[in-house]
């Protein structure tokens, strides 16, 4: 139960993320560099007092993130607030969720994880859906904003894998965090010249560092130690479903049978893949006589 609403949280926080960063972006209140910088500078900050508070055993305190993490955690934020500039929410959902559903499919298989007809079926059923969702959007995308986000899908599903089994999600991710800080900032610098930050802007990207991603990556983490990473890579599905709704509650955007349908389609199928199912016992030929003979004997 506790891994259900762990996941659960986790996925409504990253959902919450991406509509701080339509409402940040898309209302022209901040540049998406700086945004990026100001999230993973923030969440860095944010997660290390946390780490601090906590008080961890000496063990875990080596485990405090890594670079190659730090560099995925990077390329994911800073590739997707520049891909949001140039793509519609829609095709830019399929393009990011399809690359995150291909890595961790990719990653999962090699690393011996099989893949039943149910699990197979339910992510073409959960990707069906969110086509579906998103259909009305597509169109032909930008060739640089569509390899943005193409390059954000691969690094969240690297990130992601790379968390799989850790046994110190607040410490990991504060240093992951921390890694990715310094990254940020120099690109900062670099567009220096293109920075424009208001301060409804800076709020959002804050809210964003320290609420939705460094808590909510956190959680994410916590997560990941009980789930396999094709059931990872599945539940992401919901994200996009949930963004919509988020969208409709805070945006006042408008609910349609489209959105009602694709969402049946897509939880449908996250259920058909994840749900465990208790294999059925098969008595085995002979096992009767076996017994009745050692009951005799």
């Amino acid at each position: 139960m506790i891994v259900v609403l762990t996941t659960i949280f986790t996925l409504v926080a990253f959902a919450a993320n991406s509509l701080l960063c339509r409402m940040a972006l898309g209302g022209h209140l901040i540049d998406p560099v700086s945004f990026t910088t100001l999230r993973l500078v923030s969440g860095a900050v944010a997660l290390m007092a946390v780490a601090r508070l906590l008080d961890e055993p000496e063990k875990t305190r080596k485990t405090r993130g890594s670079w190659v993490s730090g560099f995925a955690l990077f390329a994911y934020a800073a590739a997707f607030s520049l891909a949001y500039v140039s793509l519609s929410t829609g095709i830019g959902a399929l393009i990011l969720f399809g690359s995150v559903q291909i890595t961790m499919v990719v990653a999962a298989l090699k690393s011996g994880e099989t893949f039943g007809l149910a699990q197979w079926l339910g992510s073409a059923a959960s990707m069906g859906g969110l086509i579906y969702l998103v259909l009305p959007g597509i169109a032909a995308p930008n060739p640089l904003g569509a390899l943005l986000m193409c390059v954000s899908g691969i690094a969240w599903g690297m990130y992601s894998i790379r968390g799989k089994g850790v046994s110190a999600p607040v410490a990991m991710t504060g240093g992951n965090f921390a890694r990715s800080a310094p990254m940020a900032m120099v690109a900062s610098a670099v567009a220096l010249s293109r920075a424009h930050m208001e301060p409804l802007g800076v709020l959002l990207a804050l809210v964003s560092g320290i609420v939705t991603s460094g808590l909510g990556y956190v959680l994410w983490y916590q997560a990941l130690r009980s789930l396999t990473i094709s059931q990872a890579s599945i539940v992401q599905l919901i994200v996009p479903v949930l963004a919509a709704f988020g969208g409709i509650v805070f945006l006042s955007e408008q609910i349609s049978v489209r959105l009602i349908a694709a969402s049946a389609l897509i939880l449908g199928g996250i259920a058909l893949a994840v749900i465990k199912r208790k294999p059925k016992s098969v008595p085995r030929l002979g096992a009767g006589l076996r017994e009745s003979l050692t009951a005799d004997n």
